[in-house]
């Protein structure tokens, strides 16, 4: 009878033990998934800081451009 209880301790111990492989390959995997996403973030952020900055760029070009329509509309409208 105790060869049976430790042969269904070692069953359970072995379930457990290879429980924990699987868990552990899912935390490899999770981990390289949060590592690839942190880059792809990264990458966006950059992206992104790179248009708001031409986004400004071009609209301090059209208020530039707007002045001068504007100064020149101003001599025509003098002539």
């Amino acid at each position: 009878m105790s060869f049976e209880v430790f042969e269904k301790l070692e069953n359970k111990v072995q379930q457990a033990i290879d429980t924990i492989a699987l868990l552990q390959m899912e935390i490899d995997e999770l981990k390289e998934q949060n590592s690839a996403l942190s880059q792809e973030l990264q990458a966006n952020k950059s992206g992104t800081e790179s248009l708001v900055r031409e986004n400004e760029q071009l609209k301090q070009e059209q208020e530039t451009w707007q002045e001068r329509l504007r100064t020149l509309l101003g001599k025509m409208e003098e002539v």
